[in-house]
């Protein structure tokens, strides 16, 4: 199994922003005694996802690096009210949410903390481009 880590430099309202957009729920947040949080984990769509604070030494925010070369897809059943939520939260849009000639609707956004992400929704009759072929048997 593989877990995005996000390294934000606001950690607790990035987990906060991510757990409202996503309807995420949050398993676990951890801080270091000087108050500054360590990780938050959290269970979006039922996949993990763990948001760590930049510390500038070892880990490094998108912004420290110019943007994120990262996209991270979040396929969902209603992708204009997840992407309403997003942007209302302060993402920025990058390609508008539209449908697309590959059966989903899908967009792009930049969240407040630099994060790239793709708004995904199978549209209705298309054939799920991630499913398995079909068995020639």
């Amino acid at each position: 199994m593989i877990i995005p880590r996000l390294v934000v430099h606001n950690g607790p309202a990035a987990a906060d922003y991510y757990i409202a957009s996503f309807g995420g729920v949050e398993q676990e947040r951890a801080f270091l005694d000087d108050g500054r949080m360590i990780q938050s984990e959290m269970v979006i769509g039922g996949q993990p996802l763990f948001v760590t604070q930049a510390d500038g030494v070892t880990a490094f925010g998108p912004n420290d690096l110019g943007g994120s070369p990262v996209l991270l897809t979040v396929r969902v059943d209603d992708a204009d009210a997840t992407w309403a939520k997003l942007v209302d939260g302060g993402a920025e849009e990058v390609y508008p949410l539209a449908d697309q000639f590959y059966g989903r609707r899908e967009g792009r956004l930049r969240d407040p903390f630099g994060h790239l992400w793709i708004v995904s929704q199978l549209l209705e009759g298309a054939a799920d481009p991630s499913a398995p072929p079909p068995s020639s048997e």
